[in-house]
């Protein structure tokens, strides 16, 4: 196993929960837009691309109970990695999928990284998909995470997506397509805080094209001083299914967010619906918490953690 710096460590933590890389299963850590250790595993392999940067990730067919992680590190100021994964999941699995960026910057130019990461699933699959993105750092260089996630959702397979950004991330644009077959599931839960003068924008396409599929997207976001967002979920049913999107944001001090839910209904049988909502902390919740001994920083904080969990 190549050795790690302990800040290389801790950005690896911070955005796979490990304090260092798994000693079984397929795993891929890129860092500084060079892959770094790679290892497959019986029923999962992973191969380099030839054309262009990134992996092709191949699920075996029935393949049950495994964890792929593939985090990503970068630690140079100046960065500018762009990397392609693609994840071939067979008929017939359950697995886990752990990704995610960590850019530590302490110099004075832009730190960026571009995850394009495009899914194949098959038919009768439980996906789960977990991304966190983080950034630290005291230089003045930004750092700035613009992923695209795009699946392509097969026959009675059900896919979760649980994407966060921790803090520390200057500048992000996301953007996430799906697209779903017959009784089809999909849920996505994405979790967002900014401060300072971050901005992040993020756009979702879905498309239920297959009988009864479904999807259920939820945004939580907390905007703090200057920052500003912009939530843009987009639903469109194309036969009989089901869609319901969710956007709830906390907004303090001189913060702007927008959150803008969009639903299309191609079919006498679609059913979507939409909600969206953006307001402050009450001052009761606040109070409550303050007769149990917190101050109001910490009351605030509890709350904040509460509702991104």
């Amino acid at each position: 196993m190549k050795e790690l710096t302990e800040v290389q460590k801790m950005m690896l933590q911070k955005v796979a929960d490990m304090a260092k890389m798994p000693t079984e299963g397929a795993y891929n850590l890129r860092l500084n837009g060079k892959g770094f250790v790679r290892h497959s595993s019986e029923h999962i392999d992973i191969v380099p691309k030839e054309d262009k940067p990134g992996i092709d990730i191949y699920v075996k067919e029935g393949t049950k109970g495994e964890t792929v992680s593939i985090p990503v590190v970068i630690d140079q100021s100046g960065m500018d990695d762009l990397v392609y994964n693609d994840f071939h999941i067979a008929d017939g699995c359950d697995v886990t999928i752990v990704a995610g960026c960590g850019i530590h910057n302490c110099g004075c130019d832009d730190s960026k990284h571009n995850g394009i990461h495009t899914f194949y699933v098959g038919k009768n699959c439980h996906v789960r998909y977990q991304e966190k993105h983080y950034g630290a750092g005291d230089g003045t260089g930004g750092r700035i995470l613009d992923p695209q996630t795009v699946l392509y959702i097969g026959e009675g397979s059900e896919v979760y997506l649980d994407m966060s950004q921790i803090g520390g991330v200057d500048s992000t644009r996301r953007y996430t397509k799906c697209e779903l077959d017959d009784r089809a599931e999909l849920q996505i839960l994405e979790r967002l805080m900014t401060h300072g003068e971050q901005t992040a924008d993020s756009e979702v396409d879905v498309f239920l094209n297959g009988v009864d599929s479904r999807c259920q997207i939820t945004s939580r976001s907390v905007a703090k001083d200057a920052s500003k967002q912009v939530f843009y979920p987009r639903v469109q049913g194309n036969n009989q299914c089901f869609g319901h999107v969710q956007c709830d944001s906390i907004i303090m001090g001189d913060a702007k967010v927008r959150s803008i839910p969009e639903i299309s209904a191609n079919h006498v049988d679609a059913s979507l619906i939409h909600e969206a909502a953006i307001g402050k902390i009450a001052g009761e919740q606040i109070l409550k918490l303050m007769t149990l001994g917190l101050d109001a920083e910490e009351a605030e904080q509890k709350i904040l953690e509460g509702f991104l969990r």
